[in-house]
């Protein structure tokens, strides 16, 4: 059984000490004999750093690296080219003047491997020098590979719009050489969790095919279902008789866990980290979310009061697609772009096609509302899962009192100066829970006799919801405001058909004062 590649970045790593590799290097000879300048955008921890470390071994001619994979018997191995690989995240871009030094230290180290002297000073010209070099000096063009291109105007998106804008037009003025140095080039491919707008960049580069979004590369990162299901079988077979149960139930379970993430409307592929760290664990958990918290992401939500975009699947045009401005930030794009929203369907309308956004699996979906939960609530993010999943009894138990003690808990750690008028906060946080317990909540349905706050669905169990909130008001009044509200207007009715249990809900606040009531619904 080959070991898993966890954490390895390098393809001759992986190819010369048994590790497993799911073979990719058809994509990779589509991609090199169809085309000269590319850009990929995948999510972190997807795989882009072993796609171009393949591309580096592939133009560098290491035949031997890939024997037994479909490229082997499809290039010409007797020809090779020069290659330049760039990693942003090992290269200081704080400040222009960190780039500008730590990028000339770069270019030189790749100089000297390759027994070329570099005379200019300014990073650009060493990486204008270095290209003309290779070329003159090997006869064949240069192969530019370019590693998280976007790394650095990430980590200073929280800087002012002036220091922003210095990085962007170091950065612009560097990758003006690919431009002008386009008779030495071979091959550029550039990787990253998102293509900004307004940078000038694309337009330097001679404009990139964008590949992001092309059903012919829409697997070149990731598992599919049948790749996951070949390579993985003897793991499969360990993990079965660990489960005791079905091979089908398992699968099932792995697909609902990581499974989900799609390009094209079509393809569906499988958390590449999530998915060796769960083979190697045997554990169904949080992998992928938990290697790095979106606290940017959870806190643009949180003042946008824009949560809902976790609970429903959103409707979105291509434009969101194309571009990502770092001065006006579009959450939407944000959460598509960093692997928190998925294409689930593509409908075609008119000239341009309408996308279908939502959360693409399981491991997701529970890691953002705990998350979420934890940001509205203030209450440490280890202890959340216990305590919902109390809530989670005494909902489905009637226990009203204790639901309401389980609430005062979550609340006990919000500064009392947040929870005072803002009635929307506690829909929002409500939603969070309900959701982190399993149910599918949606808020604000609008039936023939008003609009109930909150509908919480489950497959057995209906819970119709009405949320109070006054400052002045006790509780006690708000919480029979509340139930008369539900019964009056008959908000449950649309659901007696259903064949599920049906809970109604009531929730008030009051200052720090919290109340619940609970009725069950006789057919």
């Amino acid at each position: 059984m080959k070991n898993l590649p966890i954490g390895i970045q390098s393809f001759e790593d992986l190819r010369s000490n048994n590790y497993l590799y799911v073979d990719k290097t058809e994509h990779i000879h589509r991609l090199v004999t169809t085309g000269k300048i590319y850009f990929l955008s995948r999510p972190r921890r997807f795989g882009k750093s072993m796609l171009i470390s393949t591309l580096d071994a592939l133009f560098s001619g290491r035949k031997e690296l890939f024997e037994g994979l479909y490229v082997y018997d499809q290039r010409d191995w007797s020809k090779s080219n020069p290659v330049i690989r760039i990693d942003w995240t090992a290269i200081k871009h704080g400040t222009p003047e960190e780039i500008e030094n730590s990028l000339s230290v770069w270019l030189k180290i790749e100089a000297r491997e390759n027994e070329i002297t570099l005379f200019s000073e300014y990073a650009s010209d060493c990486f204008r020098e270095l290209i003309t070099k290779l070329h003159r000096k090997t006869g064949e063009k240069v192969a530019i590979l370019i590693d998280e291109y976007d790394a650095p105007i990430l980590d200073v998106m929280s800087k002012s719009p002036e220091e922003l804008k210095a990085i962007q037009e170091s950065l612009q003025g560097f990758y003006k050489i690919l431009k002008a140095t386009d008779e030495h080039l071979q091959f550029i491919f550039l990787t990253g969790v998102t293509k900004f707008a307004k940078l000038s960049i694309f337009s330097a580069l001679n404009s990139p095919d964008d590949i992001t979004m092309d059903e012919s590369y829409a697997a070149i990162c990731g598992y599919t279902q049948e790749e996951l299901e070949y390579y993985f079988s003897e793991y499969m077979d360990a993990l079965i008789a660990k489960e005791g149960d079905t091979r089908e139930n398992v699968l099932n379970r792995i697909r609902r866990w990581y499974n989900g993430y799609t390009w094209d409307g079509k393809t569906s592929v499988y958390n590449p980290y999530s998915t060796l760290l769960f083979f190697k664990k045997k554990v169904f958990s949080n992998y992928w979310f938990a290697s790095g918290t979106p606290a940017f992401l959870m806190e643009q939500l949180k003042l946008r009061d824009q949560i809902d975009l976790v609970f429903d699947p959103v409707e979105a045009s291509p434009k969101i697609f194309d571009s990502f401005d770092p001065n006006n930030i579009d959450n939407i794009s944000l959460m598509f772009q960093t692997g928190y929203l998925t294409v689930k369907k593509i409908t075609p309308t008119g000239e341009t096609p309408q996308y279908t956004l939502g959360i693409p699996n399981q491991e997701v979906r529970i890691s953002l509302l705990e998350y979420l939960v934890s940001l509205f609530s203030y209450y440490p993010l280890g202890r959340v899962e216990p305590l919902v999943r109390t809530m989670g009894k005494q909902l489905r138990s009637l226990d009203a009192d204790g639901f309401a003690q389980s609430v005062r808990i979550m609340l006990a750690n919000i500064p009392y100066i947040i929870r005072i008028g803002n009635e929307k906060y506690y829909h929002s946080l409500f939603l969070s829970w309900m959701n982190v317990l399993g149910f599918r909540a949606h808020g604000e349905i609008m039936t023939g006799s008003g609009r109930i706050d909150a509908v919480l669905e489950q497959p057995d169990t209906v819970v119709v919801s009405e949320l109070k909130y006054h400052s002045k008001t006790k509780v006690p009044t708000l919480l029979r405001h509340a139930m008369k509200q539900i019964h009056d207007k008959k908000y449950y009715e649309k659901y007696l058909c259903s064949g599920k249990k049906i809970v109604l809900l009531g929730l008030a606040f009051s200052g720090k004062e919290v109340g619940c009531r609970m009725d069950a619904v006789d057919k």
